[in-house]
């Protein structure tokens, strides 16, 4: 009975020390998001090149990824310690298009 209750005793040990790392890891992209909103605020007002459309396009893709991975901590206290499958899909397919978008050049083999 002893070695049940102290297992227990490490398992909600461990779930507090990821609990906050998560929230840490919450405040570093909270702070990486505003960035980025600053930064598509740069280039929606400021530049006036050509190529801006593609940092447009390129910044409004990384912005989603950033807003799902917090959407992701945040379903992760909501569901109760659980990490739901289908947003992990969902940033897998976010990141598959920047890349197609961001970097479509072909690759040539030497």
């Amino acid at each position: 009975m002893a070695k049940t209750s102290r297992s227990i005793m490490v398992a909600k040990g461990l779930q507090r020390v990821l609990n906050v790392g998560l929230l840490l890891l919450a405040a570093i992209l909270i702070v990486f998001l505003v960035k980025e909103t600053i930064h598509l605020a740069k280039v929606l007002f400021v530049n006036s090149e050509e190529s801006s459309s593609y940092l447009l396009i390129e910044g409004i893709v990384i912005y989603f990824l950033y807003f799902e991975f917090i959407a992701l901590i945040v379903k992760y206290f909501e569901s109760g310690y659980h990490f739901p499958l289908r947003y992990f899909i969902y940033i897998g397919i976010t990141a598959i298009i920047r890349l197609i978008i961001v970097d479509h050049k072909i690759h040539l083999i030497p």
